[in-house]
């Protein structure tokens, strides 16, 4: 027995060390390699391992240094395309030859094209192009090294089968770039939402300011961190549990979604008034009940529908006739739910939404689509709900967001990718430092300059989106504070060469910290990317 594990463990070893040429995630069939500047390919191998790369139909012998790390730089080249690139045996296929980007930030960058189908249906639907490539880098963190590689991803084109799930700020800017200069366009999407700049940053850009260095140092326990994770998930789901275990709604005598249920005692309430789902004074964490009759017509029922119900704070659970249509774990979405066919019926129905306050005012956002949309005619849904109170809770567990923290997104997001050349960086990030604003330009400027240096880049373009307007006017602090930081963004741009504030804030939404309209933003990144570009080539 003991020599056949000896013997196991042996081929293990072997096996190990001799892995073979390997090649970085971003490096696969579909990229976009920029125009103009030299081509640098990089992988691994064992160390001192000989083998040959070809590109342009020539072969070009490789060998990997005594750490296993191994590059061939090719000379510039035009646009163009596909190309094939092979290192030993491996082959990379479709590569096309143009301007790539670096596409950054926070979840403004991040939203996908599926969240602005409201503004752009038709637009989207209609358009394909294989000479828009995406590569959305994954969401992962590094408080201790930065890494050589991403997890495995892969290059996408622009088609009806990928384009919901490319950023729609960088889908339109992409767009419009290359409908003025016919060239591929590369969009290397890198966006986190929620985070704030320093995450974003090197620890080297942060030794003016020790405090994130030590809010960094707390996080390099790797076992530290997966007991916390480990510990509120604990919490979040014991809170739950409770949550539902109490919740009148859901174990009384007959359910209160259920299509027979009388809520005939039930109070009326506007369902944008606060004062719904709070004791007088405070807000009440917890489950709240709302519930609307609606008519539908003799020619409407049957039929299939779709249920748009803006946006809810917090989470919410809806069903229709009884029937469970839908359900949205957070704030932020548009809550959009489809109505199967056969379960309308004529005359009346009803719709019960089930809205789970964390502990914040619950509520619908006002000024969104409330309605039920059957073929071309829509039902209104606005106006008075019945409400009742389900099973009040304690606020819920607050979460140790670690994406959120100082470094650890440079190190695992952007430290992968400092062999590719770009043509540009497009940033859309600052909402999460709003409350401390007064160092963003000094952090915006530190991160630009280290950022060129990991990309030996000295004169990269920065297109720096200007935060776009929120909150409602009589927000008055609030909306001060939104003007300061874009204040400190202006600032940032203006002084250092090569970086240019893209206006924005005309497009905001008082209501909606994530405004739909990337079309127009898009376009107005793209004329300061293509004016560069006509600079440059």
């Amino acid at each position: 027995m003991k020599r056949t594990i000896a013997f196991l463990i042996s081929i293990i070893a072997v096996t190990t060390m001799y892995a073979g040429v390997r090649l970085p995630s971003v490096i696969s069939d579909g990229m976009v390699i920029q125009r103009g500047q030299p081509i640098l390919i990089w992988g691994w191998a064992d160390s001192g391992e000989k083998f040959e790369v070809s590109w342009q139909d020539v072969s070009y012998p490789v060998e990997a240094d005594e750490n296993g790390n191994w590059q061939i730089t090719f000379p510039a080249m035009n646009a163009g395309g596909p190309h094939t690139l092979k290192a030993d045996t491996l082959e990379v296929k479709d590569i096309l030859i143009g301007d790539v980007y670096l596409c950054s930030g926070q979840s403004n960058m991040e939203l996908p094209v599926r969240r602005v189908t409201d503004l752009f249906a038709k637009e989207i639907a209609e358009y394909e192009n294989n000479a828009i490539r995406q590569f959305i880098v994954p969401k992962v963190t590094d408080f201790n090294t930065e890494r050589e590689d991403t997890p495995q991803a892969s290059w996408t084109p622009c088609d009806q089968e990928n384009v919901m799930e490319f950023s729609a700020l960088a889908y339109f800017f992409a767009k419009e770039i290359h409908a003025k200069t016919k060239v591929p366009v590369g969009i290397v999407n890198a966006s986190w939402g929620g985070t704030p700049i320093e995450a974003w940053m090197s620890e080297r850009s942060l030794q003016a300011y020790p405090h994130y260095i030590n809010e960094k140092q707390l996080y390099e326990d790797e076992g530290y961190m997966k007991r916390i994770k480990v510990m509120e998930g604990e919490h979040f789901h014991r809170w739950n549990s409770i949550l539902y275990a109490n919740d009148p709604g859901y174990h009384g005598q007959e359910p209160w979604f259920s299509e027979s249920y009388n809520d005939r005692n039930w109070p009326e309430v506007d369902m944008f008034s606060k004062k719904w789902g709070n004791d007088g004074m405070n807000p009440r964490g917890g489950s709240h009940w709302l519930r609307k009759s609606f008519k539908v017509s003799r020619k409407m029922a049957g039929k299939e529908g779709i249920l748009r119900l803006g946006c809810i704070v917090d989470a919410d659970s809806v069903y229709v006739n009884g029937q469970f249509v839908g359900s949205t774990g957070y704030q932020y979405p548009p809550r959009i739910y489809r109505i199967p066919e056969g379960l309308l019926k004529e005359g009346e129905n009803n719709i019960t939404v089930r809205v789970v306050s964390n502990g914040g005012q619950p509520s619908f956002v006002p000024e969104k689509p409330y309605k039920i949309i059957i073929g071309k005619k829509d039902i209104k849904l606005e106006g008075k709900w019945k409400y009742r109170m389900g099973a009040p809770m304690p606020p819920a567990p607050s979460m140790m967001f670690f994406c959120y923290k100082p470094v650890c997104l440079y190190n695992a997001m952007i430290s992968p990718l400092r062999n590719l050349r770009f043509s540009g960086v497009l940033w859309y990030q600052g909402e999460s430092n709003v409350d401390r604003r007064n160092e963003y330009a000094d952090l915006l400027t530190k991160m630009m300059q280290d950022w060129r240096m990991t990309f030996m880049a000295p004169n990269m373009p920065f297109y720096i989106v200007e935060l776009a307007e929120f909150l409602h006017k009589d927000d008055k602090a609030g909306r001060a504070a939104w003007d300061y930081m874009r204040e400190q963004q202006a600032k940032a741009a203006k002084e250092n060469a090569n970086a240019v504030l893209i206006k924005n804030k005309d497009l905001g939404e008082w209501n909606d910290i994530h405004p739909l309209d990337k079309k127009t933003l898009g376009k107005r990144a793209a004329k300061a990317a293509i004016d560069d570009l006509k600079k440059n080539n």
